[in-house]
């Protein structure tokens, strides 16, 4: 198998996941069929189509490539109509998110890498492609975006764009060493929601409301 067919399957993998939890939240939120859908699509393909727009991927992967768009197309209308058989919805968002997360930051990454991009810049650009469809997944059901709450998230897929550019400038990007990287995101993702691992917050004091009493 070629990386370049490698990483066109991870792509999908990652589309057919995010586009599940897309779904999956959607449903959750008694969505029309026409709105599991579009949830799905834009939590599938929103991440990659920021992607290619910055590294000058025109028309991006979603729009050229038939397979993106059918594969989210396909994956939400199936969760659509067997969501009765999924239990426990909740817990299948959050796990397909977290495998969603791990796929999306290697291949972001490493196309951000392949364009030429620093190392900088690419871990950067896979952080934004991970966490772009859940962005828009959570602003679209009306929930506060998981990025700006205090659970382990960008953190995570940051932590794994350094570990691809790590591998690329080693020269061990291989599928296991890529591989590993996207595992390394998924169960940092679940361990942190399982112990409850955050992020620090600042401390809000109230402010003062006695006053001082006159000098004598």
């Amino acid at each position: 198998m070629t990386t370049s067919t490698a990483l066109l399957l991870a792509d999908l993998a990652g589309v057919t996941v995010f586009a599940a939890s897309g779904a999956s939240a959607a449903v959750v939120k008694r969505l029309d069929l026409f709105g599991v859908a579009f949830v799905g699509f834009i939590a599938a393909l929103g991440g990659g189509i920021f992607r290619d727009l910055v590294i000058d991927e025109v028309p991006p992967l979603a729009f050229a490539d038939w397979r993106y768009a059918a594969t989210a197309a396909v994956t939400a209308a199936a969760v659509f109509w067997l969501h009765p058989q999924l239990a426990r919805l909740r817990t299948t968002v959050l796990v397909l998110d977290a495998a969603g997360l791990g796929l999306f930051t290697v291949t972001g990454t490493l196309k951000a890498l392949d364009a030429q991009v620093p190392p900088v810049g690419a871990c950067l650009i896979g952080m934004l492609t991970a966490i772009g469809g859940g962005l828009a997944r959570d602003l679209l059901t009306g929930e506060i975006p998981v990025v700006l709450r205090r659970e382990i998230y960008a953190v995570a897929a940051l932590g794994g764009s350094v570990a691809v550019a790590a591998l690329d400038a080693s020269g061990h990007a291989n599928a296991a060493g890529l591989t590993a990287a996207a595992v390394f995101v998924f169960a940092l993702r679940l361990v942190a929601l399982r112990r409850r691992w955050s992020a620090p917050v600042a401390t809000l004091r109230p402010p003062r409301t006695g006053t001082r009493g006159p000098r004598s």
